[in-house]
């Protein structure tokens, strides 16, 4: 593979993903930076960054990220800067322009990350074009609106933007909404209001690229096989799959919005049909995003080549059957979770399987990253409910 000489900076250097993206540009020869909150994030003991920039603004002012990476990318010798949080994309969409003065972004403009991370935007597309999604209710703006729908219950209501189970609630009957929208009756024109998918069938993830010519250069699927919490939350396991029709929905929604670059789809398998049902868009390098690399799709060089105005090279093949653990929260798991002994996969098989942040090869970030993890479990937990 021809080597690069490119100096790459991470945005987010506390993100678990970042690991695997900074060990990819490394063996393409280039060197990386990594902007860090504390010492307890991946990157700032990984040897596969080359420096560390130190940056506590992220918590109080995500604003103030966006300054950090411009003094940095101003010193010149950038080629690419990449970001992994929902708060950092968001603010690197904003400020794209002043940041391409001096080196690329991976990151869309903010016109094109407002339309993917608005959930009711993306099941409109979906329901006008007829790409499965459930069932959603687009025009509702009061609280009237919404009970004077044909609701089928159970509903869920969730924020039209987020990540992870964060906001999400279940409605089980015309009282339960009575009660939630008494609570929400300004809130309505920010929620999505659509039918409830039944979660006793697998969930996936399909992590797409596309080219600055619109083209689908990789689309790469996985299974989310346990999530915690364990009621909706972040994948703990995950194993590559082949969908063909997963694929092709998927191409078709990011080609119709235009998309560049890479981004995440999630889905959910409807155990009533058997069709996998697009949930919403996730504008960036999903948290997994190690799973892709591992199966054979090289995001760091696509994301290369791309910044450099170069072709960018085609991943249409994959190996399935790779799966991708975070021990950590799958320890969780299997504290809470009645299904402990009867997971598939088995809780306690390791066939073809990674850590998602341990490696016996850069072994010191799986210890901060440990140590992170209890310090806002808590705080974490505590949104989700809320």
């Amino acid at each position: 593979m021809r080597k690069y000489n490119d100096k790459i900076l991470i945005a987010d250097g506390h993100a678990r993903q970042a690991l695997a993206l900074a060990r990819a540009f490394k063996e393409l020869g280039c060197s990386v930076t990594a902007v860090c909150e504390s010492g307890l994030d991946v990157c700032s003991k990984s040897r596969y960054v080359d420096r560390v920039v130190k940056d506590k603004s992220i918590k109080q002012r995500p604003d103030l990220r966006v300054e950090c990476i411009i003094r940095e990318v101003s010193k010149g010798g950038y080629t690419l800067v990449i970001s992994f949080s929902d708060v950092t994309v968001e603010q690197i969409s904003l400020n794209k322009e002043r940041i391409e003065k001096y080196c690329k972004t991976a990151v869309v403009n903010k016109d094109l990350f407002y339309l993917a991370y608005d959930k009711l935007n993306t099941m409109r597309i979906c329901m006008d074009n007829d790409i499965p999604c459930p069932n959603t209710f687009l025009d509702c703006q009061t609280v009237d609106d919404v009970l004077s729908k044909d609701l089928k219950y159970p509903i869920i209501i969730k924020p039209r933007s987020g990540y992870g189970a964060i906001g999400f609630h279940k409605i089980d009957n015309i009282e339960d909404l009575k009660t939630y929208l008494q609570d929400h009756s300004d809130d309505i024109k920010h929620l999505v209001i659509q039918e409830y998918i039944p979660q006793t069938d697998l969930q996936y993830e399909c992590s797409i690229f596309v080219d600055e010519e619109n083209e689908v250069k990789s689309a790469m699927v996985f299974e989310k096989n346990r999530w915690f919490p364990v009621h909706g939350g972040s994948s703990t396991l995950n194993t590559s799959v082949k969908d063909e029709t997963i694929v092709e929905n998927c191409s078709k929604l990011m080609k119709l919005i235009n998309w560049r670059g890479c981004c995440d789809i999630d889905l959910i398998r409807d155990p009533r049909d058997g069709v996998a049902k697009i949930m919403e868009i996730n504008p960036r390098i999903s948290g997994s995003g190690k799973i892709v690399l591992l199966s054979g799709v090289n995001l760091a060089l696509q994301m290369l080549q791309m910044a450099r105005g170069e072709e960018v090279t085609v991943f249409h093949d994959y190996k399935e059957g790779v799966r991708l653990r975070c021990l950590y929260t799958d320890f969780l798991w299997f504290l809470k979770s009645k299904d402990r002994f009867k997971a598939k996969p088995s809780w306690f098989s390791m066939k073809n399987t990674k850590e998602q942040v341990f490696s016996w090869k850069d072994p010191l970030p799986y210890f901060a990253f440990s140590m992170g993890s209890l310090l806002k479990l808590k705080r974490e937990l505590k949104k989700r409910e809320g």
